[in-house]
Formats: structure tokens, C-alpha cells, sequence
């Protein structure tokens, strides 16, 4: 069952937001496994991220990877938002 998992942490910049995503890369992790889609949305200069996973245990996997870079970049981590996706529709 695919998960939509919605992101609003404190401070996370546009400037953060890039260097999270270069890390990443570099990491070896731009593309993570069951991660099917990934959205950036900006909001009054805070970066907010919608992401579906093909589950709960792909993410968890992600999170070793992806947490320490957004604590190294001072991003204040909050928990996200977790939902069962019911529909997608493309274009």
C-alpha cells in the first residue's frame, strides 16, 4: 500500500532544501528505493515536501540517509504527516 508523506520542518530553506538534495546525490541516495514521486513546494520562503513511497519500510530505510544531512543543515525536524495514498492522477 503506497504512503503520501507530507513535510513541514522549520527553517528548511530553498538554499537548504538544495544542498539537502546534493548530499543526497552524492550520498548515493537522490533516488531512493520506493520512493515513486517527490514534490518541493515553497511557501513563504520555507521549503515543504509531499513524497509517496511504495511503503512504510522503504521510507524507514531513507531516513538513516536523509536525517542527518537535514540535522547537519540546522533544519528543525518535525513529524510528517502520514496517509494511506487513495488516488493518483497523472496530468
Amino acid at each position: 500500500m503506497a504512503l503520501g508523506i507530507y513535510f513541514v520542518h522549520e527553517g528548511f530553506t530553498p538554499d537548504k532544501y538544495s544542498s539537502a538534495i546534493k548530499q543526497l546525490e552524492a550520498a548515493g541516495a537522490g533516488k531512493p528505493k520506493g520512493r515513486t514521486y517527490h514534490c518541493a513546494l515553497e511557501s513563504n520562503g520555507a521549503i515543504q515536501v509531499f513524497d509517496i513511497w511504495e511503503s512504510q519500510e522503504d521510507f524507514d530505510a531513507f531516513g538513516p540517509t536523509l536525517m542527518p544531512i537535514l540535522t547537519e543543515l540546522g533544519v528543525g525536524l518535525k513529524e510528517p504527516m502520514v496517509a494511506t495514498v487513495h488516488n493518483v492522477i497523472m496530468g
